[in-house]
């Protein structure tokens, strides 16, 4: 339990270490990764007016494909609906993950679509 504890300590510190330099605006959202053990989220946050501006995630897809091919569909979806509302560029926010996997099928999707990050 203790192991689970520290890991779960260390992410968090991981999380506001990369947050203290991570910031979004209207032009230039933040794009932060959540990752369940079975779905992926994503989201483009506004923090100067502290909204969120578009959402994508695996549910909303509903691809046939499962575990990075899925990442990199929801990264698609989310870059779509950003080049829809005339946003051009972003910030990826891992939120304490690693950039390896899904989250880096993420961030590739996005790109994909056309949004630099």
């Amino acid at each position: 339990m203790r192991a689970v504890i520290r890991k779960n300590i260390n992410k968090v510190k991981r999380k506001m270490h990369i947050r203290k330099t991570v910031s979004g605006s209207a032009t230039k959202p933040r794009l932060t990764v959540f990752r369940s053990g079975k779905h992926i989220y994503i989201q483009a946050i506004d923090d100067v007016n502290r909204v969120t501006i578009a959402t994508s995630n695996d549910t909303i897809v509903k691809s046939k494909k499962r575990g990075v091919e899925t990442s990199e569909e929801v990264g698609k979806d989310l870059g779509k609906k950003l080049v829809d509302l005339g946003i051009k560029a972003g910030v990826f926010d891992r939120s304490g993950y690693k950039y390896h996997g899904n989250v880096k099928a993420v961030a590739e999707g996005i790109r994909s679509a056309g949004i630099n990050i």
